[in-house]
Parts: structure tokens; C-alpha cells; sequence
């Protein structure tokens, strides 16, 4: 696997878990930055903190690592050269994927060590111009 450029974005995320046949919440259609997975056991989102819906279960503070791209879709490797130095240091993450590249969420507080053990394992960090 080639070195990675990784973007750290400047999204405070959340990650919550609504029911499995919970609408969508329509605020967060205004947010530049989320993700919804249904599945019949719940409805999760990734949204920016400020996009909460009330009464939903949650976990904050968390940031977004863009794996820059885009990425062919039958490249192999990705999420593993950056997830196992990041397992090594016992750094947790939450992977998201679009059509065109990965995103790896870190806690916040993870962020700095994440970003150095990322750039020692070889990947460019940079941070969202």
C-alpha cells in the first residue's frame, strides 16, 4: 500500500442510535458533513454535534480522518494501513465509506497521537484548507 494523504476535517462529530423505524431527521439535510446506515435494528447517523436530534443515544466528540481520493473501488488496504497502527497504540475508530473514499473517526481527545502515529506509519496528515 502506497502512503495515504489523510484530511482531518473540522468536524465535531457525533455518532447516535435512533430506532430501526425512526424517521430521518430533517435538520440534518442542512449539515455539510453526515451519514445514515438503517438496518433493522436501528437507525445510525454520523452528524455534526450541533445536529443532535433530542432524546437519541449518543456518543460526542469525535473527528473525521478523509483518506484523500478519490479511491478505485477495488483498491485493498486502506482502512487496514490506517486502522492497525491506530489498533497498536489501542486507538478505537468508526469507519464510514462513500463511492469515492474512507473516512476513519477518532475521539477527539485521540486526535493529535492519532495524527503523529498515522504520519510514522508512513501517511501524509494535513489538515482541512
Amino acid at each position: 500500500m502506497n502512503p495515504l494523504v489523510i484530511i482531518v476535517t473540522p468536524h465535531r462529530l457525533a455518532i447516535c442510535r435512533l430506532g430501526p423505524k425512526d424517521d430521518l431527521p430533517a435538520a440534518i439535510r442542512g449539515a455539510s458533513f453526515w451519514s445514515a446506515t438503517r438496518t433493522e435494528e436501528e437507525l445510525s447517523l454520523v452528524i455534526p454535534e450541533d445536529f443532535i436530534p433530542p432524546g437519541c443515544r449518543c456518543e460526542r466528540g469525535w473527528r473525521a480522518l478523509k483518506v484523500a481520493g478519490p479511491l478505485d473501488l477495488s483498491l485493498t488496504g486502506v482502512l487496514k494501513a490506517i486502522a492497525d497502527p491506530l489498533a497498536h497504540v489501542g486507538i478505537s475508530l468508526f469507519a464510514l465509506s462513500t463511492y469515492d473514499t474512507d473516512y476513519l473517526l477518532v475521539r477527539e481527545k485521540d486526535l493529535e497521537i492519532a495524527g503523529a502515529i498515522l504520519s510514522q506509519a508512513g501517511h501524509r496528515v494535513e489538515r482541512y484548507a
